[in-house]
């Protein structure tokens, strides 16, 4: 039996997350260690204690999510529960990128922190949303993404296709907000903000993407040992 992985982005993070684990599993903390001393700073305090409103701040949501990934994952591989392959959903790519032997941990800390804070400068805080959409078709959100973009300044878009009737949106807070009003307009099972601090995966980050270039070729990769399903072919 083949057993796969898939790792989890931005969106997931809780105060208080792998507490339970941490009591059985030492591996967690000191997965969260491991990352706090690349970073010169306590993830996992922050993770434990907050406040949230940092926690959902992407330079530190990134970097918790990757290592919360990576602490799972290892304590499945303690309880002999490896995989051969994965994949990972948005940022969770970093985290299948560490899984398969392409890049450590600590590089990978880095290079997530790099990427919130270039996200972060290029769409100030408060400035954009997501928003998550249930119930509808592709067509109807792609339609209400439209209706809602008004101008330069008012722009939404789908971000994620994530399954039959569930897609993300993203861009400016207002048109974000408008988006989930035509949603629930429509009769939407579920039309709400998701707590990340930028907006992902839509052409408010085209400019943070060509400033991360420099800094993704600048870290050290390797040939998988693993198997990795990328999000883009």
């Amino acid at each position: 039996m083949t057993r796969a992985f898939v790792f989890p982005g931005q969106g997931s993070q809780s105060i208080g997350m792998l507490s339970e684990y941490a009591k059985q599993y030492p591996v967690v903390t000191e997965t969260f260690s491991e990352v706090s001393d690349a970073l010169s700073y306590d993830v996992w305090q922050l993770v434990q204690t907050g406040p949230e409103e940092k926690l959902n701040q992407t330079e530190y949501t990134q970097v918790a999510m990757l290592t919360a990934d990576i602490a799972m994952y290892r304590i499945l591989a303690v309880m002999d529960k490896d995989a051969t392959l994965a994949a990972g959903h948005s940022l969770g790519e970093y985290a299948a990128l560490v899984f398969a032997g392409s890049i450590t941990l600590a590089d990978a800390a880095k290079l997530v922190q790099a990427r919130g804070q270039l996200m972060q400068a290029n769409v100030p805080l408060g400035q954009g949303a997501m928003a998550a959409i249930v119930g509808l078709s592709d067509e109807q959100v792609e339609n209400i993404c439209l209706e809602a973009s008004t101008d330069e300044a008012h722009l939404v878009s789908p971000a994620n296709f994530n399954a039959i009737g569930q897609v993300v949106i993203a861009g400016h807070t207002p048109a974000v907000e408008k988006a989930i009003a035509l949603a629930d307009a429509k009769e939407a099972r579920m039309a709400r903000l998701i707590p990340v601090s930028v907006p992902c995966h839509c052409q408010l980050l085209t400019k943070a993407s060509e400033q991360f270039q420099s800094v993704l070729h600048a870290t050290p990769m390797q040939k998988p040992t693993k198997k990795i399903i990328s999000n883009v072919d």
